[in-house]
């Protein structure tokens, strides 16, 4: 079928919009909201899209990556799809069309609060049109299997329309490299190129019908449990992870491409080469990515089953739906390279139930037989898991006074610490949770590290996973994975920082940062490696250092403008940043942070020494006065040998506005970002000259301006922002062909837009 992406040209509530395109970001923030802290204070709605064919066709399907929530999908007022989960992609089979047809998406929020995080709201995934006008190739039914990687042998399953067979041609860019006919077929590529994080290598698979065709691009790549580890291609890997929230910072939920890019992007240049889709299925547009930059991907399911964690979250409707959401996701995720393992839910309590227990050998049996090529995990906190098996029960549901379930978990976590990742190490927790972790092919901990090494020892065959750990643990968690064989990687909560559960990781300097759950007009997390901007923090850079992916001494500083010591919160261990500029704080206490693998690091003042400390796990925290000028770090190995060396500069005392676009040409439509810093002359930023800053924009559209602030009235429409250590960010949109201008402060940024 005739594949067109179909995004331009809805109306929402009688509005035209461009999807995708998150609803909910546009909601006026309130701390009255019902949903919450959790969401961010943003409020919910009801949502009525519309759009009209001007065409005729034989048969038409429209696909759906993601509708939140309770999508239905009409033609003619004749309902063609009913899909409750707000992260499942889904097809909506239309039949005939005619030109005046009309299709209307109706979805809604309205029940709150329905989730633990921020989701957004309506159409913020890709639709695509599939049409045909005769014999064609069934949309999205073409699955290509890795059989062998050495021999590149792949099996090609697909369906028609007629029954007839297809043609099959294998593409290694315009060059085809293999040829078949049929519709269950065994194909041969010479000399196959091998799909890695290191070497992405994608093919493309047309499958035609008379004058029909569809192409899908796969890689070969076969992954496998091995007795010490995962094997990826015969080699064995081990997982430098992130868990990532769906949303995209100032765009909420929206899941445009150069947004998805530039988020990869930016993981892999910090080392990372794993993802963890917390705590749902990402977004095609995503996983394209991923399978182009060569990250590693966890799919995971769900944030609950049929007990619910919110009052309106989808825990009512799991049952029912659950295995149809199944494969709905793995025949989308069926080709995609990237996704290594399918994970089953985080920090779920059923499975220490008789019902949960045979729901997880189903969903892993069923995940086996639909997409025999992944693995299957799930996140289980085993705290969890341990308080479930030992509380009351009812009708096999479980009761425990307070339920332990993911939100109490993290409020006991914030008080207790780092100690969590013991409280599952006792021998009575490993009897009873033992059955459950073995139903899977790795099993997932969260905040259980004290267990590994008990767990190679008791279960040498058990591969496991650090599904969510602290990103402070870094160091230690990478240094037991690289002594323990079943140990396969660490996924820090979380890689990018996120909107809603508020302040959860943000280090605060107001009163109302006392509180776990942080109080309007909060926003953030706070708990990203990455800030919401993109910017790496010292969690980003501790991991960078911790990998070897860093050639040299990568320092930080704790803000110094603070007339009082910071509220700090459970999920970060340093609110420090890559900043030596504190304009008018000469004088005060602080402290400097170096992250590098080294056996000694000096740290040096405006040339004069004042320190010398060992890093431990990465990281060397040096107590100083701060005094404008340079702070420069040397590294050194056992014998005293200098390895390499760095600084930090502050700003001159003149200062102003700078815009930086990230891209200086692009094609209509196309979003860019510009990053609007307070600089001097020599392009250093000033994190201590915030000032209010005002956006226009010329032949383009301003999509969102805001800071990395996580606590802010500040609305991200408005154009007017304030800046946050000297930095805020605007989203901007090509909007016809020409030059887009972009100003503030008299400065004008210019971006080239091409047809």
């Amino acid at each position: 079928m005739k594949r067109t992406l179909w995004n331009d040209g809805w109306k929402v509530n009688g509005k035209p919009v461009c999807l995708p395109r998150d609803e909910m970001i546009y909601t006026v923030r309130d701390p009255g909201s019902p949903a919450g802290d959790s969401q961010g204070f943003y409020g919910p709605g009801r949502y009525v899209y519309e759009k009209s064919f001007d065409f005729d066709s034989f048969r038409a399907c429209l696909f759906f990556d993601g509708v939140y929530r309770n999508a239905k999908v009409y033609l003619n007022d004749v309902l063609k799809a009913d899909v409750p989960y707000g992260y499942i992609p889904f097809k909506a089979r239309l039949g005939e069309i005619h030109a005046g047809d009309t299709v209307r998406v109706e979805c809604d929020n309205e029940a709150q609060p329905d989730s633990r995080w921020y989701t957004g709201a309506g159409i913020y995934r890709n639709v695509v049109l599939y049409t045909a006008a005769g014999p064609h190739i069934a949309p999205r039914t073409v699955k290509v299997c890795v059989q062998d990687y050495r021999t590149g042998t792949v099996r090609v399953t697909l369906k028609t329309s007629n029954g007839e067979p297809a043609s099959l041609e294998v593409l290694d860019g315009n060059e085809t490299v293999a040829r078949g006919t049929g519709n269950d077929t065994v194909l041969q590529i010479p000399n196959p190129k091998l799909w890695s994080e290191a070497h992405p290598f994608l093919y493309t698979l047309r499958a035609s019908l008379g004058e029909d065709f569809e192409e899908t691009r796969f890689g070969i790549r076969q992954i496998e449990k091995g007795p010490d580890g995962i094997y990826l291609n015969g080699k064995r890997i081990l997982l430098r992870g992130g868990c990532v929230h769906h949303d995209n910072g100032l765009l909420g939920a929206a899941s445009l491409r150069k947004s998805e890019l530039r988020k990869i992007r930016k993981l892999k240049e910090a080392g990372f080469n794993a993802i963890r889709s917390a705590h749902n299925p990402a977004s095609e547009e995503l996983l394209n990515v991923c399978d182009e930059l060569g990250m590693y991907v966890i799919e995971e399911m769900w944030d609950m089953w049929f007990i619910p964690k919110k009052d309106h979250d989808y825990a009512s409707l799991w049952e029912e739906n659950h295995l149809e959401d199944i494969r709905r996701v793995t025949e989308r995720d069926f080709n995609h390279p990237c996704v290594l393992m399918y994970s089953l839910g985080n920090e779920i309590r059923e499975p220490m139930s008789e019902r949960g227990y045979e729901d997880m050998k189903e969903m892993t049996d069923l995940f086996h037989k639909l997409d025999p090529q992944k693995l299957v995990t799930a996140g289980l906190n085993l705290m969890i898991l341990y308080s479930a098996a030992t509380g009351k029960k009812e009708d096999d549901v479980f009761l425990s006074l307070p339920p332990l379930d993911s939100e109490n978990f993290n409020r006991i976590m914030s008080e207790i610490g780092p100690g969590m990742n013991h409280a599952a190490d006792s021998k009575e927790c490993d009897r009873l949770i033992s059955p459950v972790l073995d139903l899977l092919d790795v099993a997932g901990y969260n905040y259980a590290s004290g267990r590994y090494s008990i767990d190679a020892e008791l279960h040498p065959d058990r591969l496991i996973l650090g599904t969510e750990t602290m990103t402070y643990d870094v160091g230690k968690n990478w240094k037991l994975i690289g002594e323990l064989k079943n140990v396969c990687g660490d996924f820090m909560w979380t890689a990018w920082d996120h909107i809603g559960e508020n302040g959860i990781g943000a280090w605060g300097y107001t009163d109302d940062a006392e509180s776990f759950a942080k109080p309007y007009p909060w926003r953030l997390s706070g708990a990203g490696a990455f800030d919401i901007l993109g910017n790496p923090g010292a969690p980003a850079n501790h991991a960078k250092a911790v990998w070897h992916h860093t050639d040299i001494p990568l320092i930080h500083l704790r803000p110094v403008n603070h007339d009082r010591e910071p509220i700090k919160a459970a999920w970060r261990a340093t609110d420090a940043i890559v900043s030596y500029s504190w304009k008018g704080c000469d004088g005060k206490k602080t402290a400097a942070e170096v992250y590098f693998d080294a056996d000694q690091i000096d740290l040096y003042q405006n040339a004069r020494k004042i320190g010398s400390c060992k890093p431990e796990c990465g990281r060397a925290e040096f107590p100083i006065v701060y005094h404008s000028g340079v702070l420069e770090a040397i590294a050194y190995d056992s014998g005293g040998k200098e390895l390499c060396r760095a600084s930090l500069v502050s700003a001159d005392e003149k200062t102003q506005v700078v815009l930086r676009p990230e891209e200086t040409c692009v094609k209509n439509g196309d979003i860019v970002y510009v990053n609007v810093h307070v600089e001097d002359r020599n392009g250093i930023v000033e994190s201590n000259d915030d000032r209010e800053v005002r956006i226009e924009v010329e032949n383009g559209e301003l999509i969102a301006f805001s800071s990395a602030d996580p606590r802010t009235e500040e609305d991200m429409h408005s154009g007017i922002c304030r800046t946050y250590y000297g930095k805020a960010q605007a989203i901007v949109k090509a909007s016809c062909a020409g030059i887009m201008k972009v100003k503030c402060f008299g400065q004008c940024a210019e971006i080239t837009v091409k047809e």
